[in-house]
């Protein structure tokens, strides 16, 4: 199994790159919020976790160990796939850590595949996740006490913005926004 590459990045499409090791490139998947900070032609480190079935061999890259350990956690769930592991891993960890608190499944269905049952049953396995191993809940995503818009975080989903793009905008959008409404105006503006 590859456990981590290091090497330089070439992107490719979107939430997939190509490693070269010594002049041997390896195709990796990442989540799009690592994608989004890796530099063309930059020499960096990936963890990687390896999906191995008896049709596809498939690495699956990550900035840090946690975000490793919770991909490979979210893709023993019945229903969860390695691509929608990955999607989720690209969720800030704020937004989890929001949605097992305020036990709010409406959170998880902003994540691009996730339907309402499917957001039930990965809410129950996240809040026993985040009890047996908190750790993995502090990766790069991670924002202590950060707190997220639902209806802003809906209303721009419903328009079609990917789930990382709006978590970026809001993240930087200007903290005495009061309304829904202005936060939505305001993430229109910067999208």
């Amino acid at each position: 199994m590859i456990a981590s590459l290091r090497g330089t990045i070439s992107k490719t499409n979107p939430g997939e790159l190509i490693v070269d090791v010594a002049g041997v490139g390896y195709a990796v998947s990442v989540p799009m919020d690592t994608w989004d900070t890796l530099r063309e032609a930059a020499v960096t480190h990936l963890f990687i976790s390896t999906y191995v079935r008896e049709d596809r061999f498939e690495l699956y890259g990550f900035a840090d160990a946690h975000t490793k350990q919770l991909f490979e956690e979210l893709t023993q769930i019945s229903g969860i796939g390695p691509r929608m592991g990955l999607e989720l891993c690209g969720v800030p960890r704020a937004l989890l850590l929001q949605a097992i608190n305020e036990d709010d499944p409406a959170m998880l269905t902003t994540v691009k595949g996730i339907g309402r049952k499917t957001a039930e049953k990965l809410l129950v396995e996240l809040k026993s996740l985040a009890e047996k191993s908190p750790h993995m809940f502090m990766g790069e995503g991670a924002v202590h006490g950060a707190r997220y818009d639902q209806d802003t975080i809906a209303a721009l989903s419903q328009l079609g913005f990917a789930t990382q793009d709006i978590m970026k905008v809001l993240d930087d959008l200007p903290k005495d926004l009061q309304t829904t409404e202005e936060r939505v105006t305001a993430a229109l503006r910067s999208l």
